[in-house]
């Protein structure tokens, strides 16, 4: 999935890694954090930190890259265990499997 922190301003840190979803399917957990479902209640973010109430926009990765929700050209980090998937499966570009991030 990919994940934007938005807690900045419209763009911020960003990073592609693999999640899991609850039994609900209303949170979902990455790297220790458990993020909510805004219910389309946000403004420019669709999950918050149910820890640290930070929001962040989260959706599944693009075919062409264009992740970032308003396109804005700042890196976006591809986590080590999925980064093989995601640019050979989602990218479908599999001579690019060593980079780990993507300018947007």
């Amino acid at each position: 999935m990919y994940m934007e922190y938005k807690g900045e301003g419209l763009a911020g840190a960003a990073r592609i890694g693999r999640v899991t979803f609850s039994k609900t399917g209303k949170s979902i957990h990455y790297n220790g954090k458990t993020f909510q479902t805004l219910n389309g209640r946000g403004y420019k973010a669709n999950y918050f930190d149910t820890a640290t109430g930070e929001l962040y926009w989260i959706s599944g990765c693009k075919k062409d890259g264009s992740d970032r929700l308003y396109g804005e050209r700042l890196p976006v980090y591809i986590d080590d265990d999925v980064r093989e998937e995601y640019w050979t499966v989602i990218r479908r570009l599999p001579g690019f499997k060593e980079i780990k991030a993507i300018n947007g």
